[in-house]
């Protein structure tokens, strides 16, 4: 299936490849080089490139671009979905991942990625599996690794739970303390238009779990609404059917960190907007322009909208922007173009205004259009959507473990037209 993994910088070097069949010559990225040079952002690059022997699937995530070399159809999802799964075990054994955290633990790396696909086809994809194989990284491994040479951290024994019908939890797992933690996280997808009306609204929503369970629990989480939720994707250990057919999520947990669903509620749902935008933004032939913008909150059930930054992309012809605001702070980048506000914490008494001068370029004409404002924004406690947890039950062990629920609605990609 996947025949070679390349992973790309931001300044186009092929910094690491892997290859699990026979080597294809990394020439194969100027298929790839040139669509992104046809791309405005990283993120509008094709997520499958077709080149005349091989598919090209990539992602890009953490600056860093994924190209996946395939040579028969597949399902790109599949693949797409495997190489986030890479960076996501990358994040959990490293903290991060970048150039220079990939580059620090190569050995690791290469031990991962042979761990973690067989032949082409994913094999072991589970974090807590994978860290009975491969150790992750601590001080004392790095000395003894570079000292002799070898690799000190690949377990001889396969992982309990490999050979198991649950092979994403290890078997013999002990906890002092039992605890399960959920944090529901809602990202808003929006386009607002010039009068305040919503062009679109979605929602990406996220059940993250962090179980530190001892023994083999057995539990069930249920709503208050369900029907909330058109499209829903989930963690193995989701039984289906007992979605399917009582929307109940029912579920032995892998230790750990985990994402257990992840859902969308489209547009045929209302949205309801937490934030609002006043804006005055216009220029004079001549003389430059003037830029007001006030933000407030909206329909969030009294939760106090913090970390709200604004992004505002000037065109090329403005030279500068002279602002004063009334909360935060502010920046523009000469080069880029690019106001950056950062608000902080709205306080709905007294709503934060940023307003001053825009001075063009002297001879060229006033820009067509005004920017789009880019909202960046998060809200503790509160779910957009109204989902709701009832509640959670455990079967197969007696100890009552301690739950914990977690609300957090923040901007997807959530845009301003003035």
């Amino acid at each position: 299936m996947i025949h070679s993994l390349f992973v790309i910088n931001n300044t186009g070097d092929v910094f690491m490849e892997k290859h699990w069949k026979s080597v294809v010559n990394k020439s194969i990225c100027d298929y790839f080089f040139e669509a992104q040079s046809k791309a405005s952002n990283p993120e509008d690059v094709p997520p499958v490139i077709s080149t005349p022997h091989h598919y090209l699937i990539n992602i890009y995530r953490g600056s860093l671009f994924f190209v996946a070399v395939v040579t028969t159809e597949v399902s790109p999802l599949f693949v797409v979905e495997f190489l986030h799964r890479i960076c996501e075990t990358f994040e959990d054994y490293f903290s991060e991942c970048t150039e220079s955290t990939l580059k620090e633990n190569y050995v690791i790396v290469y031990e991962l990625l042979d761990e973690m696909l067989d032949n082409g086809f994913p094999l072991a994809v589970e974090s807590n599996v994978l860290k009975e194989l491969i150790r992750p990284p601590n001080f004392l491994r790095t000395i003894t690794d570079t000292v002799t040479g070898k690799s000190s951290g690949v377990s001889a024994t396969l992982p309990t739970g490999q050979l198991s019908n649950i092979p994403w939890r290890r078997t013999g797992v002990k906890y002092t303390n039992n605890e399960a933690y959920f944090d529901v996280i809602e990202e808003i997808d929006a386009i607002i238009d010039k009068s305040g009306s919503t062009v679109i609204a979605e929602i990406q929503g996220y059940i993250d779990c962090l179980i530190k369970l001892s023994g083999m629990p057995d539990l069930t989480l249920s709503f208050v609404n369900p029907r909330l939720l058109d499209d829903v994707s989930f963690h193995p250990c989701v039984r289906f059917k007992r979605w399917e057919s009582e929307k109940i999520l029912s579920f032995v947990p892998p230790d750990g960190h985990f994402r257990m669903m992840s859902y969308h509620i489209g547009s045929n749902n209302t949205v309801a907007i937490p934030i609002y935008l006043r804006h005055n933004i216009y220029y004079k032939e001549g003389s430059g322009g003037r830029f007001d913008v006030t933000v407030g909150p909206k329909q969030t059930s009294g939760k106090t909208i913090e970390n709200v930054v604004l992004e505002v992309p000037f065109p090329k012809t403005v030279l500068n922007v002279t602002l004063t605001a009334t909360q935060g702070k502010n920046s523009f980048d000469p080069v880029s173009k690019l106001m950056t506000w950062d608000v902080g914490k709205i306080d709905p008494g007294k709503l934060p205004n940023i307003k001053g001068n825009i001075t063009l370029q002297t001879g060229v004409p006033i820009p067509e259009a005004n920017p789009t404002i880019t909202v960046m924004f998060t809200i503790n406690t509160f779910a957009v959507s109204g989902l709701k947890v009832n509640r959670l039950d455990m079967y197969g062990e007696k100890y009552k473990p301690f739950k914990g629920v977690k609300y957090i609605t923040r901007a997807g990609k959530f845009q301003v037209r003035t």
